[in-house]
């Protein structure tokens, strides 16, 4: 039987965007197998009711326990803030959510405005709003809603007319109110970092949770003595409750990984 410390990380997102974490812990956590699994059939999560969240995440967090995972990260902002309370409660095993990276923005940004790009559900949700008004007095945080970037990855249309126009639309008045740093409050937008520089340029600062994301993983996983042995034999798993062709085509040709099951 394999031991606990060897068995593989869940990680989950409505989507394919939680992949940018999935990055960030593979290479801070190189001997750690991972068991991807994206619920594009309901993707978005941003659009649905907080009980629709919690039973997807439930759900998905079910199979991925089912599959001996021995924690999990919600690589979610909006699963994170509707759904990992209850995930807390019901199962047995550490969780990692994620939340917009509000903090370190306000803190070291130098205009005193900054901008949150986010879905709908997260910009709504009780815990994104606690960390706002707890940054909003010295900063002026500017909430921008781009639900429709999460189908700009989804559908691998980065770098295309229509990602350039829709970020345009977005980001054009963020520059005239002098923003110095971009917080992306969604785990699909740091795929589209390369689009929102040649908007940006160098004047603001893109601020991507994920590699927080991977070293609060790391620092729960020595806490709960569960870091996967040197000898761990490591494999990648990915699975999708809709088309595995949009998986499929993101880990092939945005991030070159070529050996896994799915």
């Amino acid at each position: 039987m394999m031991e606990i410390i060897d068995r593989p990380i869940g990680i989950f997102d409505s989507g394919v965007g939680g992949l940018s974490v999935w990055q960030e812990i593979d290479r801070l956590l190189p001997d750690e197998s991972i068991v991807y699994y994206a619920d594009n059939a309901n993707c978005p999560y941003g659009e649905k009711t907080q009980k629709e969240v919690i039973r997807h995440s439930a759900r998905v967090t079910q199979f991925l326990v089912d599959r001996g995972c021995k924690a999990v990260v919600v690589a979610c902002n909006t699963a994170t803030s509707l759904a990992i309370d209850y995930l807390r409660e019901t199962f047995e095993i550490p969780f990692v959510g994620i939340v917009p990276a509000v903090k370190p923005a306000s803190i070291n940004s130098k205009t005193g405005v900054i901008a949150i790009l986010a879905t709908a559900g997260t910009l709504k949700s009780r815990k994104f709003n606690e960390a706002r008004q707890e940054f909003s007095g010295n900063t002026e945080i500017i909430l921008v809603e781009g639900g429709e970037l999460v189908d700009i990855v989804e559908n691998g249309l980065q770098g295309t007319k229509l990602s350039e126009e829709i970020l345009h639309k977005h980001i054009d008045p963020l520059m005239e109110r002098h923003i110095d740093h971009l917080v992306l409050g969604c785990t699909h937008f740091p795929f589209l970092i390369e689009d929102i520089k040649k908007i940006t340029g160098d004047r603001v600062i893109l601020d991507n949770p994920a590699p927080a994301i991977a070293k609060r993983t790391k620092f729960i996983l020595e806490n709960e003595g569960l870091i996967a042995s040197p000898t761990n034999k490591k494999q990648y798993q990915f699975f999708s409750s809709g088309d595995i062709g949009m998986l499929k085509n993101m880990l092939e040709n945005v991030i070159g990984l070529k050996s896994f099951f799915y």
